[in-house]
């Protein structure tokens, strides 16, 4: 995961990317690749999945409880001008702003590589974006790209 964790950027993403590419293109094959951006990633994950998944990695007790309080019974309005909505509930994403936001966030998003594990492609992650590469040969075939798509695609909508 490049952005939020040390010593990953946009940069380091772009140069593993480049690296992998050239050597694909010196060894006279052939690459595949597909970007997707999540639409308002932070804000759309579901709190049930994600306190599913912390119960997976092993979160218990008061913790869990801690980040469940944090996640329930929360409100946002909206100013215009000195006009003020009425709160309406939230009841997915991080709240914007908070310290533990990024990491529930990647904590969410951090079992995404396993849907490839099947599959022979590669990727990389950028806060809320995936670039998913496939390098063959040009007499072979290349099948495991549109499966990828769509695991991720199965991924994000369950």
């Amino acid at each position: 995961m490049h952005s939020i964790v040390r010593q990953n950027s946009t940069c380091t993403n772009l140069l593993e990317c480049l690296h992998d590419w050239s050597g694909n293109i010196q060894s006279r094959n052939c690459t595949n690749v597909v970007y997707f951006a999540f639409k308002k990633a932070f804000d759309s994950f579901s709190h049930p999945k994600l306190l599913i998944k912390l119960k997976a990695y092993g979160l218990t007790d008061n913790l869990l409880s801690w980040i469940t309080d944090f996640l329930s019974s929360r409100s946002q309005c909206f100013r215009l001008g000195n006009s003020l909505s009425q709160p309406i509930s939230v009841m997915s994403g991080v709240p914007q702003g908070s310290v533990i936001g990024p990491t529930l966030f990647l904590l969410f998003v951090n079992d995404v590589i396993n849907i490839f594990d099947n599959v022979a492609v590669s990727f990389k992650l950028y806060a809320d974006d995936i670039k998913l590469y496939s390098c063959y040969n040009i007499t072979s075939s290349c099948d495991d790209l549109p499966v990828a798509i769509n695991q991720l695609y199965e991924c994000s909508v369950t």
